[in-house]
């Protein structure tokens, strides 16, 4: 239940930022869920292979903590862009 929470706040984050850099921001929610997703199966296999299943609260710390790499990685990929009114400003030469 934490988990979906964390997700939620997180996705609205990605879509204010979207929002600022002027890209659609569902198409960047549905990516960072997508994102999270993706990791955090990848982290809990990539556990599950190294530990084995003895220690599930660890796999699932491993998956979580996975899972926030995603969500990081679509915000750096976000902060990257150009903001939108840097894009406005553009071969604007007489205000400078």
């Amino acid at each position: 239940m934490l988990e979906i929470v964390l997700l939620y706040f997180l996705a609205k984050n990605i879509g204010n930022l979207a929002i600022k850099k002027g890209l659609p921001p569902l198409k960047w929610k549905i990516t960072m869920i997508a994102n999270w997703i993706l990791f955090e199966f990848t982290g809990m296999f990539l556990g599950i292979s190294f530990f084995g299943t003895g220690n599930l609260i660890g796999l699932m710390a491993i998956g979580l903590a996975s899972a926030f790499g995603g969500y990081l990685l679509i915000r750096y990929i976000l902060e990257k862009k150009p903001n939108d009114s840097t894009l406005d400003g553009f071969g604007d030469w007489e205000n400078r």
